[in-house]
């Protein structure tokens, strides 16, 4: 049976050595004094102090590292070296995860923001319904006009100042959506029931004419939605993730949470039924007379 191996004397010294530079670092950032930090743990000052100021390989036991990474608002992990991160698991956990108000608006502000800090990256997006920023500005009318704040007109202004700043933004877009969605757009079912006709005509002609500009830096995939699934999500580049939920966003900025909804985007273009190259000539089989 194999043994671990042992730690070696050198190793000891440069744990300790970032044990103490990062223990400094953190009572500056508390502005606490070796008095202070002694109080709060529990310890005499003088076992402060000697921590601190040894050139050894002498480390605190497992008891006193942790009093004084909670009482620093850091991580014990941080303060030894075993990891770079000084947030405790809870404020890691906070800021890995955040849920957010969902506007039922056309590009909410919240959205608009992500799309801002992610821009010159890749965006892989699914879209609850149709992507907004493909949408014509009678079709945004009939969507939204139940939950519009402001009059139409400004409402719509503002929609299309977005959708042209995306349009023009250095992004790379990835887009996927179940084949259905589009079926029932051309034939005014569902959720595009009391659409009129002629709109339906005008948003797919819209819907063909920008991919076909914009494409490849904006490619399209259709995915059979009874062989595979996915709720409303978006990635923006490697660092965020929003999983549409109705009223709310549950945003990840972890990277393993973030890495693993981009795979399973992956996923659904590898079962696209309909490729990105392949997207006008489908659009041009479609009828809505």
């Amino acid at each position: 049976m194999s043994q671990r191996p042992s730690t070696t004397p050198t190793d000891k010294r440069n744990r300790a050595r970032i044990f103490r530079t990062r223990l400094l670092e953190a009572m500056a950032a508390r502005a606490l004094s070796q008095a202070d930090l002694a109080r709060q743990i529990g310890v005499d000052r003088s076992t402060v102090s000697q921590l601190l100021s040894s050139d050894g390989a002498r480390l605190p036991n497992a008891q006193v590292a942790a009093e004084c990474a909670a009482a620093l608002g850091v991580s014990s992990d941080w303060l030894l070296g075993l990891s770079d991160r000084p947030e405790t698991a809870a404020d890691l956990l906070a800021t890995s995860i955040a849920m957010t108000a969902a506007e039922r608006a056309m590009i909410d502000e919240q959205v608009f923001s992500w799309h801002r800090e992610a821009q010159g990256t890749k965006v892989r997006h699914v879209p609850a319904t149709l992507p907004d920023m493909l949408k014509i500005p009678a079709f945004l009318e009939w969507e939204y006009a139940p939950h519009l704040a402001r009059t139409g007109a400004e409402a719509i202004a503002l929609a299309q100042d977005r959708l042209e700043w995306l349009r023009a933004a250095h992004s790379d877009y990835e887009m996927a959506m179940p084949i259905h969605e589009i079926l029932s757009l051309a034939r005014c079912e569902g959720y595009y029931t009391g659409l009129p006709k002629s709109l339906a005509k005008a948003q797919l002609a819209r819907f063909a004419e920008l991919h076909t500009q914009l494409y490849p830096r904006m490619r399209l995939y259709l995915y059979d939605a009874r062989r595979t699934f996915s709720a409303p999500l978006t990635i923006f580049g490697t660092k965020l993730a929003a999983v549409y939920m109705g009223s709310s966003y549950l945003a990840f900025r972890d990277t393993t949470r973030v890495q693993a909804l981009s795979r399973h985007f992956d996923g659904l273009v590898r079962e696209a039924v309909i490729s990105a190259r392949d997207i006008p000539s489908f659009l041009a089989t479609l009828h809505t007379d």
